[in-house]
C-alpha cells in the first residue's frame, strides 16, 4: 500500500530517527534565515521559526515538530535575544516573546496533526459509509 504524500513529498514516518533528523535540518535553515533576518535589523525573533514548525508537523508528524520547538526556543534564547550567543536572563518582554510562540506552536502542531490526517483519510479513498446515519430518514 501507498503512503500518502503531499504534492510528490513523502512523509516521514513519526518517531522515527528521520523524522526527528528532518526537523533538525528544518530549524537549522530557519535559523540560518532568521540570521539574516536579524542581521537586516528585525526584531522578530520567532519569525522564521513558526512556519518551519508547521513544515515538520505535516511532513514528519507532531513528535518532530515538538522535538524542532524545544529545539528553538533555547537556540533563539542564545542566539537571536540581546546579548547575542550568551544564555542572560530573561525580561519579560523575552519571556512573553517566548510564551507566544509556544503557544503558536501548540496550536500549528495541531494543525499540522489535523492536515496529515486529512491527508491520510483522503488517501485511502474518504471515509467510508457505516450503514445509515441519524441524518438519513428512510421514513
Amino acid at each position: 500500500m501507498r503512503r500518502p504524500e503531499l504534492f510528490g513529498v513523502p512523509r516521514v514516518r513519526p518517531w522515527s530517527w528521520q523524522a526527528f533528523l528532518l526537523g533538525f535540518a528544518i530549524v537549522a535553515v530557519s535559523a540560518v534565515v532568521q540570521g539574516a533576518c536579524v542581521a537586516l535589523g528585525a526584531k522578530l525573533y520567532f519569525a522564521a521559526f513558526l512556519p518551519s514548525i508547521f513544515v515538520v508537523g505535516i511532513l514528519a508528524g507532531a513528535p518532530a515538530a515538538v522535538f524542532a520547538v524545544l529545539l528553538v526556543i533555547p537556540l533563539v534564547w542564545w542566539a537571536f535575544m540581546p546579548p547575542f550567543f550568551e544564555f542572560s536572563p530573561l525580561t519579560s518582554a523575552y519571556a512573553d516573546s517566548i510564551n507566544l510562540f509556544f503557544l503558536l506552536a501548540v496550536l500549528l502542531i495541531g494543525l499540522a496533526d489535523l492536515c496529515r490526517e486529512t491527508m491520510a483519510i483522503i488517501s485511502r479513498g474518504g471515509l467510508k459509509r457505516s450503514g445509515e446515519s441519524a441524518a438519513t430518514n428512510p421514513q
